[in-house]
């Protein structure tokens, strides 16, 4: 790393954690570090501040009461124990409904809900990521146990309509359940699930600021899910295991944090965004923007550098102390292009060229400058080794550059 200074665009993937939700969290480490469950003040306390953290995660999912919020170890459980849980509780219906643009915790489980005798749809998306969603509709049967589908896209930002999709697929059935995987939408923008249809909704408190390895499940109280742990009688019996005392009270205040910044979000970090987007676009000739979709979460864009591998531009930008990501963090150990952009039809010569970069409250105007000022000359060296000159000099003269 040639320069000493750390440029973070990879929220997405993870954010830092609030100093604020630091200092909540500590005392309960050493201090207040009895278990929940027992029935002296060490442990009473304790319990006290859980029941307390599950109002505020009530209040930032826009809940009806507290008994709807499960604290969760990750996004990646609560889709789990969200899906799995509709389910096995009611055997009768074999089909579930999702989308191609999924998160690898709801597509990996629908791959493997497949192996053991389920039928799954996959809905298809636009060129700009939207959910194709008369698919979902004409999919839906009597047989349909579940919908699952994301509130907004990890790799584009992408929103997609739950309200909308819900409400309709009720009207349709009934009895078929709709599952939200809010991950990305949670802290960016308002969740709000009283009166809609949406039955359950899943959070992961590290993408808002918060530690890793806590997040929330709400499911609301007319949706029977049966545990996917078994043990105690934690989590009102629907999840076994001491609860994680520290790491529910940083998320329950991260949440906090999160509601109050919510105009920030969507005004001052969608200005950086925007910029940083426009910049790259406007300076490097062979940058295209791989979703135009106007109802996108305020810090997300992925932009594609055609005819130049996306590792190669992650190494040369990590060379500079600049953080992104060629797709999901869950994917990044594979070789394969995104299924997302691969889903909607980004071009070949993009698509194993296409970086994610996602901002935060604490990314800075400076920062975003850097980031125009070193991201050209990146790209314009790897033009020069790339193995399609001939094509980037086509793309050059048709952009009356040659």
């Amino acid at each position: 790393m040639s320069d000493s200074k750390i440029i973070y665009l990879d929220n997405n993937a993870t954010t830092k954690v609030d100093e604020r939700v630091v200092e909540v969290m500590l005392p309960y480490f050493s201090q207040y570090y009895g278990n929940p469950s027992s029935m002296y003040e060490l442990g009473g306390k304790n319990s006290k501040v859980i029941k307390e953290a599950r109002e505020r995660i009530k209040e930032f999912f826009g809940a009806n009461s507290s008994k709807e919020i499960y604290f969760t170890a990750s996004g990646s459980e609560s889709a789990n124990m969200a899906i799995r849980g509709v389910l096995s509780a009611d055997k009768s219906k074999n089909h579930i409904i999702t989308t191609k643009v999924e998160h690898a915790c709801v597509l990996n489980l629908c791959k493997q809900l497949e192996k053991e005798g389920y039928n799954i749809d996959y809905a298809g998306v636009n060129a700009s990521g939207e959910v194709n969603t008369d698919e979902i509709y004409n999919a839906i049967t009597d047989k349909t146990a579940l919908v699952a589908c994301m509130y907004a896209n990890n790799e584009t930002g992408t929103i997609f309509p739950v309200r909308e999709i819900a409400e309709k697929v009720k009207t349709i059935n009934p009895k078929t359940k709709v599952f939200v995987d809010a991950v990305q939408a949670a802290g960016k923008i308002e969740l709000n699930v009283k009166d809609t249809q949406i039955d359950m909704m899943g959070i992961s408190g590290h993408k808002f600021h918060a530690p890793k390895g806590i997040g929330a499940l709400y499911v609301n109280s007319s949706t029977l899910i049966t545990p996917l742990v078994i043990g105690g009688h934690q989590e009102n019996g629907k999840r076994a295991g001491t609860e994680n005392v520290p790491f529910i009270v940083g998320m329950a205040e991260a949440a906090k944090i999160a509601q109050e910044a919510l105009l920030f979000e969507n005004t001052e970090v969608k200005r950086l965004r925007d910029k940083l987007e426009k910049g790259l676009l406007s300076r490097i000739y062979n940058a295209r923007l791989n979703s135009s979709a106007q109802n996108r979460v305020p810090n997300t864009t992925n932009i594609g550098f055609e005819y130049i591998e996306g590792e190669l531009i992650l190494l040369n930008m990590n060379d500079y102390g600049i953080c992104a990501s060629s797709g999901s963090a869950c994917t990044s150990g594979s070789l394969d292009p995104s299924h997302v952009l691969k889903a909607m039809g980004v071009p070949f010569t993009a698509l194993h060229g296409s970086i994610r970069f996602s901002l935060s409250r604490y990314t800075t105007e400076d920062e975003i400058n850097y980031t125009l000022e070193k991201m050209p000359p990146i790209i314009e060296r790897l033009a020069k080794i790339s193995p399609y000159q001939a094509e980037l000099t086509e793309l050059q003269e048709r952009k009356g550059l040659k």
